[in-house]
C-alpha cells in the first residue's frame, strides 16, 4: 500500500522560513498560492453542444437527456 507523497519541503527552505516574520511568511505562502491557482487547468464544457452529443447516442431520448443534462449541471455548477 503507497501513500501519496505530498510536498517535501527541504531543510533549506525550512530554515529560511524559521528566519522571516510573520509578515514575510505571508508574502511568500500567498505568492505561493497564487502561483498554484495560476497553474490549475480549467475545463470549459459548452453545455449545448454537449447535450447535443449525447441527444444523439442511440437510446437516448428527450426524457432521458433531460435527466443527464440535469445531473451534469448539478455537479458542475
Amino acid at each position: 500500500m503507497s501513500a501519496k507523497k505530498g510536498f517535501e519541503l527541504p531543510r533549506s527552505l525550512y530554515k529560511e522560513f524559521k528566519k522571516m516574520s510573520r509578515e514575510q511568511m505571508q508574502a511568500v505562502l500567498t505568492d505561493i498560492y497564487k502561483q498554484g491557482a495560476e497553474s490549475i487547468e480549467t475545463a470549459s464544457v459548452d453545455l449545448d453542444e454537449l447535450r447535443k452529443e449525447i441527444g444523439s447516442i442511440s437510446g437516448i431520448g428527450e426524457k432521458r437527456l433531460n435527466e443527464i443534462m440535469t445531473v451534469i449541471e448539478k455537479l458542475i455548477n
